[in-house]
């Protein structure tokens, strides 16, 4: 074992959650600063370094800032519009009060593919609050399902931010992505958000909370139809998956109408293709003005730009690990281990986030020191699809005071710190394990 390069690894690690924790230095920075560390304590030169740099955020930001920027736009056309309160509403209305947090279930799977979870939660709150009053069950009844499938959907289902920045860095397969993260969510949901929001609503008499005042836009749109927003809402994801079905069915095809779909199911082409069409479906053909259009995608770029940006930064982190030669020297303890990599990548996911409380930088991180460790590996599609879904599971579990969302919860939902950790920070807890387990068993099998 190189010590200088480990102990330029655990410098480098060291580094980032003490100016995170202590200094309370913004992600973005802490990651470069933490990057720097590696190359220095590991004794490459000063203009390798720099060069390190451009090319980790370079290679990293050419992909994931296209994705989250046009995501985060269609996101946004989806709330203005009013889309996913008519989504909220219809999919209630269908299922019946008897069965409303399947209903509520079902609307954060659905909302919280284009639309960012605190965003997707602040915007369904409400219909929590009338479900409480109408029916006098306790809040948590109808909250912990929701948020369990805004949870799991942010976290496993590209085009979320997360699961993309961390495909990008494994350089994994969106299409493989979706599809094992339906699998796993699916469960996962079922257990964390159903049966133990029932259990836990029974538990925790939650009452609708005092004083909280929601800020209203107008609009000046036509309410959208439902026909229309699912369409839209499925419209990126199918694009995405053909691409990855016809590449797996005709590896070497050369037809026309071949290129063709994988040309339309790439991400870009995708995700422009369903920006494009929410602009005009939900905008401009319902009574959007140019104007208002414009100021709903700069406004959607705020929140995105964060993200692009720590992402580069991980990816700053990952490209130092490689160039350094730690990576290598990591890989090669691990494999002394024993551990298979989607175990591995849970743990890590797990320890940065209980440290530091953001499942974002968790999740880059996580994926930065497992991406040179899979470097020499011979692991499938699906086997990266898996470690990626690993990494979102470890980074989404055990949520507490250090996660701005344990925070968000407990506002809105009107808790004390005791009730958030026994609803909130448990619910996490279980979709982490759950999720584990689920993809523990798909490892088997691919």
């Amino acid at each position: 074992m190189d010590f200088t390069l480990l102990m330029a690894f655990v410098a480098g690690v060291a580094c980032l959650l003490g100016l995170i924790l202590w200094l309370r230095v913004n992600a973005f920075v802490a990651l470069l600063v933490a990057s720097i560390v590696v190359g220095v304590a590991s004794g490459m030169e000063a203009e390798l370094i720099i060069k390190t740099i451009q090319a980790g955020m370079g290679g990293t930001l050419g992909f994931v800032a296209t994705v989250v920027g046009l995501g985060a736009i269609f996101g946004e056309v989806l709330r203005y519009s009013g889309a996913t309160e008519v989504l909220a509403n219809k999919v209630l209305d269908s299922f019946g009060e008897r069965r409303s947090s399947t209903a509520l279930s079902l609307i954060g799977f659905l909302i919280a593919i284009p639309v960012f979870f605190d965003v997707a939660f602040i915007i369904i709150v409400p219909i929590l609050y009338a479900l409480q009053e109408r029916t006098g069950r306790s809040l948590l009844y109808f909250a912990i399902p929701l948020l369990a499938s805004l949870a799991v959907t942010h976290a496993f289902i590209p085009p979320t931010p997360g699961p993309i920045a961390v495909a990008d860095i494994l350089n994994a397969d969106l299409g493989q992505i979706i599809f094992f993260g339906f699998i796993v969510g699916i469960p996962t949901t079922i257990v964390a958000g159903l049966i133990f929001g029932k259990y836990i609503g029974g538990k925790i008499d939650l009452p609708v909370p005092e004083g909280i005042v929601f800020e209203t836009e107008g609009r000046t749109v036509t309410t959208p139809q439902l026909p229309l927003i699912l369409l839209l809402i499925a419209l990126p994801i199918i694009l995405i998956l053909l691409n990855t079905a016809s590449t797996a069915l005709y590896p070497d095809g050369t037809a026309a109408w071949l290129n063709i779909v994988q040309f339309l199911g790439h991400p870009f082409t995708a995700l422009i293709i369903s920006t494009l069409a929410a602009l005009y479906l939900l905008g401009i053909r319902l009574g959007a003005t140019k104007e208002q259009l414009q100021q709903v995608s700069m406004r959607a770029l705020g929140p995105a730009g964060v993200i692009i940006l720590i992402t580069g930064a991980g990816g700053v982190f990952k490209q130092m690990l490689i160039e350094s030669g730690a990576g290598k020297m990591l890989a090669e303890q691990f494999a002394s281990l024993d551990i298979t990599p989607v175990l591995m990548a849970f743990a890590l996911a797990l320890i940065v986030r209980l440290i530091q409380g953001s499942a974002t930088v968790a999740m880059i991180t996580a994926a930065g020191i497992m991406s040179p460790l899979l470097m020499d590996t011979a692991t499938t599609p699906s086997g990266l699809a898996l470690i990626v879904l690993s990494i979102a599971a470890g980074a989404s579990g055990f949520s507490h005071v250090n996660d701005s969302g344990f925070w968000l919860v407990n506002r809105y939902l009107g808790m004390d710190e005791k009730q958030t950790f026994r609803s909130w920070t448990a619910m996490t807890g279980i979709l982490s394990l759950t999720a584990l387990g689920v993809i523990l068993v798909l490892d088997l099998f691919v």
